[in-house]
């Protein structure tokens, strides 16, 4: 099963971001949605699926963290 997972953005250059995810830096394609540094997105398989608000990025981080204790 594959899930999609939220990070902030860092920078964004042409199709590219960088994206935190909990610490980690990882670029990111971002084509299909219209970010900038400071936003949150859903990212599967190296694209930016979805742009959310922090509430909802939060909110799903927070769940993760529960399943995994």
């Amino acid at each position: 099963m594959c899930i999609a997972y939220p990070g902030r953005v860092e920078r964004v250059e042409g199709q590219t971001a960088t994206v935190d995810f909990s610490g980690n830096l990882v670029p990111v394609r971002v084509g299909v949605v219209d970010v900038k540094p400071g936003d949150y997105v859903l990212v599967h398989a190296g694209m930016a699926i979805e742009a959310m608000s922090a509430e909802k990025a939060q909110e799903i981080l927070k769940l993760f963290k529960e399943m995994e204790a």
